[in-house]
């Protein structure tokens, strides 16, 4: 059985399309949160993006950047993304190379519900078995308490 990435561990570089077809290489020296889902559409892997989607805005006034990784296609995503009004980026893993690079297992296609924070070009922080109502939220809110984001809440604007 695969076992995820821990904090300590240096942060795997990495390459993936986003939902618009675009290359993005990940370097990780900028405090950054990668949340792995198993699939676009269901029911828990839109709560959660949604939730990444209506916190973006604050998670880059704190400086941090946000991707969501699922083993669906470019074109998958770009659907989801419409469907769903979401401006994070999503990164396609149709081989599952970057869950492989990051050690996240994939039953049946799709990725295990894991979340990395990386700064510095290793691994802060790991979530495993993540329940996706509210997870935006406490990452946040675990990366304000590490001092690896800033931000003054009055002015946050987020909700």
């Amino acid at each position: 059985m695969t076992v995820p990435l821990e904090p300590g561990d240096p942060a795997p570089s990495v390459a993936a399309e986003d939902q618009h077809g675009n290359p993005v290489e990940l370097a990780f020296e900028q405090p950054t949160v990668l949340f792995f889902y198993p699939r676009d559409g269901t029911p828990g892997c839109t709560t959660e993006a949604t939730q990444f989607e209506a916190e973006r805005e604050t998670y880059d006034e704190a400086g941090l950047a946000t991707y969501g990784v699922s083993t669906d296609d470019v074109a998958a995503h770009a659907e989801f993304a419409e469907r769903q009004g979401l401006e994070v980026t999503l990164l396609a893993d149709p081989d599952g190379e970057l869950a492989a690079a990051f050690d996240v297992p994939v039953e049946n296609g799709r990725a295990a519900r894991t979340t990395f924070v990386l700064a510095d070009g290793e691994v802060h922080r790991v979530y495993r078995s993540v329940r996706p109502d509210g997870h935006a939220r406490t990452v946040l809110g675990d990366l304000l308490d590490d001092g690896l984001a800033a931000l003054d809440w009055d002015d946050a604007g987020s909700g």
